[in-house]
């Protein structure tokens, strides 16, 4: 009982001693290890991973049983191993310091309020998918949010209009000269098309997908974009982000997949939206 008491008393002190700084600490490495766990996770890493974990585990072995050459040997393997981790992940860190350098941090203070701009670019690309889905032409459409693709927007056509259904109908039309590339969509209008995106190097990517999810995927691993894609084969809705991509959608789930990620809504909320303008011009 003696040591129950004793125990529960140093825990309370050592709880009472945590300050504001240090629950900030605890809360920035916790969303660092969760962001380089989802990192690992997207970029199919994992082995690599465990690899190096398997030769710090050895050293410290070796470390601890005093074994001198070991400890030497794997010593110099993890020097080396720093410099040979910059050269197999530098796309990763490559694409990892684009999204920090090319980021605009003023629109992360300036998100109250969502532009009636947007929500009508997601109605138009909604019902221009639906119709492509159809006639299974293919499609692929970037949203452009924080992390800017002045790159990949040069690689296109500027086109500089605003988002409509018929004009991206047109655009993914089999016989024009833009349908191969992907149209990029910044601020509610599309910037450029029959742009060249990325193509994901993760080896875990199912063989099924072609080349349009792939570069889908690659675009939404080197930025923050919402990437539509339209499959040509089976004329299947997918959306990628953050590297996943969430296939065979419907048309409902599309939209509210579009809706959460760019106005944080759902669908219904933005039917009852458009309803209540059908009404009010009725009314008119």
């Amino acid at each position: 009982m003696e040591f129950i008491n004793t125990a529960a008393t140093f825990i309370w002190s050592n709880i009472r001693s945590i300050g504001i700084a240090d629950i900030l600490d605890m809360v920035i490495v916790a969303f660092l290890v969760y962001r380089v766990m989802s990192w690992v996770v997207r970029s199919g890493s994992a082995r690599v991973i465990r690899g190096i974990i398997l030769v710090i585990i050895v050293l410290w072995v070796a470390t601890l049983l005093e074994l001198k050459v070991v400890s030497f040997l794997m010593g110099k393997i993890v020097e080396l191993g720093l410099l040979a981790l910059i050269v197999i992940f530098q796309p990763e860190l490559r694409r990892m310091f684009e999204k920090v350098g090319s980021a605009k941090y003023t629109s992360l203070f300036n998100r109250s309020g969502v532009s009636r701009e947007i929500e009508a670019a997601i109605d138009q690309t909604v019902l221009a998918c639906a119709d492509l889905s159809y006639t299974k032409t293919g499609a692929i459409i970037v949203f452009e949010r924080t992390v800017a693709l002045d790159d990949v927007v040069k690689t296109g056509t500027v086109v500089d209009s605003v988002v409509q259904a018929e004009l991206l109908k047109n655009i993914f039309y089999p016989k024009a000269p833009l349908h191969d590339g992907a149209v990029i969509i910044r601020n509610a209008r599309i910037m450029s098309a029959g742009c060249m995106l990325p193509l994901s190097q993760n080896p875990n990517l199912s063989r099924d997908l072609g080349m349009r999810h792939r570069a889908g995927i690659g675009m939404s691993e080197a930025s923050d974009a919402v990437v539509v894609v339209v499959s040509e084969e089976t004329g299947g809705l997918s959306v990628a982000v953050d590297g996943m991509l969430k296939r065979h959608l419907s048309q409902e789930l599309f939209e509210k997949l579009l809706r959460n990620e760019l106005l944080n809504e759902d669908a219904e909320q933005g039917k009852k939206k458009r309803a209540a303008k059908v009404k009010k011009n009725e009314k008119n």
